[in-house]
């Protein structure tokens, strides 16, 4: 059943966002955007800015979300999983003409590379907003796009692509190829039904997991084998064919950082290519595009051997991809723009000698994860969020053209199970690369996000680093620095500030209640100070930090607004001058402090902002650095949990599950002896799969998750137990 709502208040607001070009061409009366979050709004943006009237498509997962009130128009078509909904073509369609839209644009991810989707639009007389379906089929097969590349003169990985799926036949090819072997889904993307295999005994597992992930993702189980190459680049190209056939390349992005096969940080051009390199990749990237009959916007990915500099073709992504910001960004284009006019019939708007590289560009992507626990995507609640500030909040809007923020999510809003956990994407540029690394840096600490565990501390660490600043990339590049990538920069004051910051939210929450004024008035707070003609209070507040020791600051509340802090970094003595509360959020305060390091008498000053969030963790921000978060005397069983979930041994011996998910399935059987590291469980969730193995040699006491396996389970689900041997 189709639900359609009209003309939000909302959308009147982004009437008046700036985008990249300044036409004002009309191409389509009204378009219908299937997709959700960023990217929806990404290109409502550029519709409004044409002209455009749009729809938005929503779960009821999505109800209230900022793609579906930013919209002319809205329609529910299903349930929250993307199989019941973003995945239905049917009931896109029908919202299409229910609607009155001419065009549909696809976004990226759920129906973008599907052929079949294009050709009912095309059987219903709608424009697909994106490439013809026999270039979709073509390149959306990895084994199919590769023979189509090597007729074309496209070099290729050396591998397998054939249609022989027996489990036998696949070792064996695997072993004349010689390990290690990279196991890709033929209808992949986003690192989903891929895996690297680095030794024969561990091929049947990763093949069976990757089929499992592949048909999950995608219907489709097929596979393909590669050589693994062992310090490759990830470099894509961006093309645009018009139906002239007109091509061009809009100059590379390298992707090379990336976690769990998946990207973190782009930036283009790519660095320490030569001009030559740069011509070759781009050229080789309209070839491949001509070569079956591409039109729109794709993306042709490489694999680059940083030790020789040969590069091989990868993939082609028939749509507009995650990253293509940075390509705006150093082009002065805006690639949306571009696609609704080449599918209305137009020519490109520039061509190949058009084109040129300005300046240096890098977006880092804002994802609901913990970096410390394997980077796990995470779900919950936005309880706070602020973008760097000459974004304003949460506006999504390109203020000045050198920072930009995309994203789908406001403070309030959930990060659900169903979908990517992405809050944002943070895109910078600058005339050089340091400069636009350095914007980069420091809009991060700008960027502050609290109720879901979030990335933005490893962003900074990453973007700091020695070897990632000198462009020295490559897609091991996380695990190669993971040692300093994942050290505590934390400042030496920060956990005594956290802990007057604690004691300052308390006294505030106090007074409004012994008052009973409303304290966050400006005007009542005038007069204000914490704990007045009182008798100095002892406060002893215990701080742990995920990956580190627990730590305790004793806190000494004085006269006035003194308090002294005795910490393990040495002691201070705050003398807080102003008490700002959140005008919207009644969980943050920003102060202003006197810091004196009583052993040196060194005196500073500074403005923090302060959130406490209902869980009991304390968030610190800073100016110019990273976000510090501690949590206030966890349970010990919370310590537990924790434990277990990261995959060691809990006083219990139990294995929970680290995160809301679907149990997909399950290995051992009550009674069964395991061995450490043999997979026990398989969780579903955020689109990728989970393998909980045993921490420890033991028998297989419990195991809860067989009643449970094809249904959701929270996360700290007790999953099974195990006996440890002696």
């Amino acid at each position: 059943m189709l639900s359609i709502r009209l003309r939000y208040p909302i959308a009147a607001q982004f009437a008046t966002e700036r985008c990249f070009s300044t036409s004002s061409s009309k191409l389509f009366d009204r378009i219908l955007v299937a997709n959700r979050g960023e990217i929806a709004c990404r290109v409502m943006r550029t519709a409004r800015k044409m002209g455009i009237e749009t729809v938005a498509v929503y779960s009821d997962a999505d109800k209230n979300a900022m793609h579906v009130q930013m919209a002319d128009h809205a329609v529910r078509i299903g349930s929250p999983p993307a199989r019941e909904s973003y995945l239905l073509a049917d009931r896109i369609i029908q919202a299409a003409k229910s609607t009155g839209a001419q065009a549909i644009h696809p976004g990226y991810g759920f129906l973008s590379e599907n052929a079949k989707f294009a050709e009912q639009l095309a059987a219903d007389k709608l424009v697909f907003v994106g490439p013809p379906a026999s270039a979709i089929r073509a390149m959306g097969s990895k084994s199919e796009s590769k023979r189509i590349m090597e007729k074309a003169n496209v070099p290729c990985v050396p591998g397998y692509h054939g249609d022989n799926q027996d489990p036998k036949f696949l070792e064996e090819t695997a072993r004349k190829i010689g390990y290690p072997i990279m196991i890709k889904a033929v209808s992949g993307g986003g690192g989903k039904g891929m895996r690297i295999v680095h030794t024969p005994d561990q091929f049947h597992e990763m093949l069976e997991s990757a089929k499992r992930e592949a048909k999950a993702s995608f219907n489709d189980d097929v596979v393909l084998l590669e050589r693994y190459i062992s310090e490759p680049r990830h470099i894509e190209v961006q093309v645009f064919v018009d139906n002239m056939n007109n091509a061009v390349y809009l100059f590379e992005r390298d992707c090379s950082v990336q976690r769990r096969h998946q990207k973190i940080i782009e930036e283009a051009p790519a660095p320490n290519l030569s001009p030559e390199q740069r011509r070759q990749l781009g050229q080789a990237a309209v070839s491949a595009a001509l070569a079956v009959g591409y039109r729109g916007a794709g993306t042709v990915e490489f694999i680059f051997d940083r030790t020789t500099g040969q590069f091989f073709f990868m993939e082609m992504n028939t749509r507009l991809q995650v990253e293509h910001p940075v390509t705006e960004m150093i082009t002065g284009t805006d690639l949306v723009e571009w696609q609704l006019r080449v599918a209305a019939g137009e020519r490109l708007p520039k061509l190949q000698e058009d084109l040129s590289i300005r300046g240096h560009a890098f977006e880092a992507r804002v994802y609901a994860e913990d970096p410390a626990r394997g980077f796990l995507p995470q779900t919950g609640k936005i309880a706070y969020l602020r973008t760097p500030e000459n974004l304003g909040y949460a506006q999504n809007a390109n203020v000045d053209k050198t920072v930009r923020v995309d994203t789908g999510v406001r403070e309030g809003d959930t990060v659900s199970v169903f979908y990517d956990p992405m809050i944002a994407k943070l895109v910078c540029w600058g005339p050089s690369r340091s400069e636009a690394l350095r914007k980069l840096n420091s809009c991060l600490n700008s960027f502050r996000v609290v109720g879901v565990n979030n990335n933005l501390g490893f962003l900074h660490s990453l973007g700091s680093h020695p070897s990632f600043q000198a462009g020295d990339v490559w897609t091991g590049f996380i695990p190669q620095h993971e040692k300093s990538l994942f050290a505590d920069h934390t400042p030496p004051y920060a956990q005594a500030l956290a802990a007057a910051g604690s004691v300052i939210l308390d006294s505030l929450k106090a007074a409004r209640q012994l008052n009973k004024v409303d304290p966050w008035n400006s005007s009542a707070l005038r007069d204000f100070r914490v704990n007045p003609n009182a008798a100095p209070m002892e406060y002893p507040i215990t701080f742990k930090k995920e990956g580190h020791k627990n730590t305790t600051c004793k806190v000494t509340a004085g006269l006035g607004n003194s308090f002294d802090v005795h910490s393990p970094h040495g002691d201070f003595a705050f003398a807080v001058s102003a008490i700002t509360p959140d005008a919207y959020n009644e969980s943050a305060v920003d102060i202003t402090v006197q810091v004196t390091n009583k052993k040196t008498e060194a005196v500073s000053q500074l403005e923090a902002t302060i959130v406490r969030h209902a869980d009991g963790r304390v968030f610190v921000f800073l100016p110019n650095t990273p976000e510090i978060a501690f949590n206030l005397d966890i349970p010990q069983y919370d310590a537990a949990s924790l434990a277990a979930s990261a995959g060691g041994r809990s006083a219990l011996g139990t294995l929970i599950s680290p995160m809301p998910g679907k149990i997909v399935k399950v290995f051992k059987t009550q009674g069964t002896t395991v061995k450490k590291g043999d997979a026990i469980v398989i969780l579903e969730a955020m689109k990728m799969e989970h393998v909980v193995r045993a921490p420890f040699d033991g028998l297989l006491e419990q195991v809860v998750a067989v009643e449970r396996e094809g249904q959701m389970v929270q996360e700290k689900f007790l999953l099974a137990k195990i006996t440890p041997s002696a």
